[in-house]
């Protein structure tokens, strides 16, 4: 009689093939190696009828569909899924529903998802409703529902959300304006790295709304957000280098800077780096004369 392996998964217990998929995620091995055991594994747990697995398939088959625009796996695995009452499939479901991915686009049923979905405390769900009261998207359009909805995300600790109910209190959306409260749900947000709310933050500090102006702050939040991508983040940078406003001045940095946000096509930042370059190059004909003189 042979004793079983403690790594071998039970064949009967969905969970346990999701499980053991999911390690395979988080092992070393190369994705050569583990890729399609990864998806027999969650397609027999799917099959099986476990929920989470059949998510799971939706989200694979979804990363394909996006390229040739066939949804018939994607939708099968999440409605399965959702009909099940697995709140993150019926928040994908609606977004099919409200974008038309597979099927008609029908904002009654993307809300009715996401509501189920949020009445689940599914933060996704319910920053899609926000979003969908805060355009009128299929309804009414209504701040006041759209930040109510974020809160719910927020006080769940979404970053997204609390980012979100920060431009709310900067613009006064459905909420009486309130600087302060907006550098409170901006600063939430940008501690857990929402790049967004970081450059937000950097705003507030630099003009001394909702806090004590300060500029040193300002700087440190902008190089935050300017290091993970914001072309608004990566030009303000740029522009406190070049004048030395609050950080050692460094003509280098600052072209390096305005360069990345240009490459994202901020207008700001293609018209300072064309000034900063003719500049530099004036600087260079000086020069050139200085030293013809010298010689």
């Amino acid at each position: 009689m042979t004793k079983s392996s403690k790594n071998t998964v039970n064949v009967d217990d969905p969970k346990l093939l999701l499980e053991e998929a999911l390690r395979l995620l988080e092992s070393n091995s190369p994705p050569s190696q583990t890729f399609w055991k990864f998806i027999r594994l969650v397609l027999r747990s799917a099959e099986a009828g476990y929920a989470e697995a059949q998510y799971n398939m939706g989200l694979i088959w979804e990363y394909y569909s996006e390229a040739d625009g066939d949804y018939v796996e994607t939708l099968k695995w999440f409605r399965l899924a959702a009909d099940q009452g697995y709140a993150l499939a019926q928040n994908s479901l609606g977004v099919m529903y409200e974008y038309g991915k597979g099927v008609d686009q029908d904002f009654v049923e993307a809300i009715k998802l996401y509501q189920l979905a949020a009445d689940q405390e599914c933060t996704a769900a319910q920053n899609n409703l926000g979003l969908v009261y805060l355009y009128g998207s299929g309804v009414v359009q209504d701040y006041r529902e759209a930040f109510n909805y974020f809160r719910l995300a927020a006080n769940q600790n979404d970053s997204w959300a609390q980012n979100s109910l920060g431009c709310f209190y900067f613009n006064g959306h459905g909420v009486e304006e309130d600087f302060v409260e907006a550098v409170r749900y901006f600063h939430l947000s940008a501690e857990q790295g929402f790049a967004d709310a970081q450059n937000n933050l950097g705003h507030l500090f630099e003009d001394g709304l909702g806090v004590t102006q300060d500029f040193v702050e300002a700087a440190k939040w902008f190089r935050l957000a300017a290091e993970q991508g914001v072309a608004e983040a990566q030009y303000r940078l740029g522009f406190l280098f070049e004048k030395g406003f609050w950080v050692d001045k460094d003509p280098v940095e600052a072209a390096k800077w305005y360069r990345l946000a240009a490459e994202q096509n901020d207008q700001d930042a293609i018209d300072a780096l064309k000034e900063l370059q003719k500049e530099n190059g004036k600087k260079k004909d000086d020069d050139n004369k200085w030293e013809s003189r010298s010689r």
